[in-house]
Order: C-alpha cells, then structure tokens, then sequence
C-alpha cells in the first residue's frame, strides 16, 4: 500500500482528505455564530466578541483586523456598514480568535485525561465507480488518545501540519490505513 494516494477520484471515488473532514468537525465543535456576518446580527455578535476587551481586540489585530477605533465604533454603532473586503477580514478574525479561544478547552475534552475519544471513520464513497475496480472498504472506529498536535494545527489553521498529525494517528489502522486518507466523514464528540 502506497503511503499517499496519488490520483485520488480516478475512477469516480467521491470523498475529502481526512484532516479535512476532522478541521470540519472540530469548527462544529468550537461553536461558531450560526446567523451570517452579512445580517446585521451577525456581524454585531462577531465585532462584539472581537471588541469586548482590550485582550480580544490585541487578537483581533493579532489576526488580521487592523482597522481604526473610530472605524469600529461606527461599525457597532451602525453608523457605517463595512466593506466586502472588510467583511472577510471581520469573519477570519473571528475564526481565528474563537479557534484560539477554544482549542484549550477542546484539548481537554477530546484528551479526556489520557482515556481519549473515540472516532468513527466513514470511508469514501465508491458509488461511481466502476464494480471490478471498487475496493472493500468498511467503516472504522479508532480511540485517538493524543490530540495536541491535531487541536494545535487546527487553532493555528496550518492545514500540513494537520493532515501530517492526522496521519499519525490513522496509522494505527495498520496496513489498511491508506485506505482511510479520503473519506466522507469522520464523526466524533467533545
């Protein structure tokens, strides 16, 4: 078995990396604001959590959110609305302050003192592809017990070091674990 997989989706295989997948599931987790950033309430609950405190706010610049004061006291007062540009900057500000918020406490849940949580991996989907050329490939479950370098590459939103900690970790699947690079979900709780 090949450690990667080279032409992924050759033969109609439908699927996304599994650091892909475990990135999704921890932002689920990490319980963004659901009402969207271009209704007004979504974009005042976002510069609220960035502005509450002047630790919140060295984040928000830290993150990329290098607007003026003024400007943002306009923005929460709805003096002025900002610009699409500004309205990306606001959004992955606050993906990354709220990641970074998180990821201690997720730490700790997902670590579970050493016990570790357990995942379910659902494997790709082969429903367009061709019958002699499918593989069997079931689902799978696997007691992850060392998330830091996961939940750290998540908060810092390094997708290589991700997919390199996730890969650790599904090598425990032994010689099957290429098989499981691509999936269509991986499902765990916190």
């Amino acid at each position: 078995m090949p450690e990667r997989t080279h032409e992924f989706g050759l033969y109609g295989a439908r699927g996304i990396k599994g650091h892909e997948a475990v990135a999704r599931r921890l932002d689920a987790l990490a319980g963004y604001i659901a009402t969207p950033i271009t209704a007004k309430r979504g974009l005042l609950a976002r510069l609220h959590y960035l502005t509450r405190t002047d630790h919140a706010r060295a984040a928000a610049r830290a993150a990329g959110l290098t607007v003026t004061d003024r400007t943002l006291k306009a923005w929460l007062d709805g003096k002025r609305s900002p610009s699409k540009k500004n309205l990306d900057r606001i959004e992955q500000a606050y993906r990354t302050v709220r990641r970074h918020n998180t990821a201690r406490y997720l730490l700790a849940r997902l670590n579970r003192e050493g016990r570790g949580t357990r995942v379910e991996i659902h494997p790709l989907n082969q429903s367009q592809v061709p019958r002699p050329r499918q593989r069997v490939v079931e689902f799978r479950t696997l007691n992850v017990r060392h998330w830091d370098r996961i939940v750290e590459a998540w908060a810092a939103d390094n997708l290589q070091a991700l997919d390199d900690a996730w890969v650790d970790q599904i090598v425990d699947l032994g010689s099957q674990w290429g098989q499981y690079e691509y999936v269509t979900n991986i499902g765990f709780a916190a």
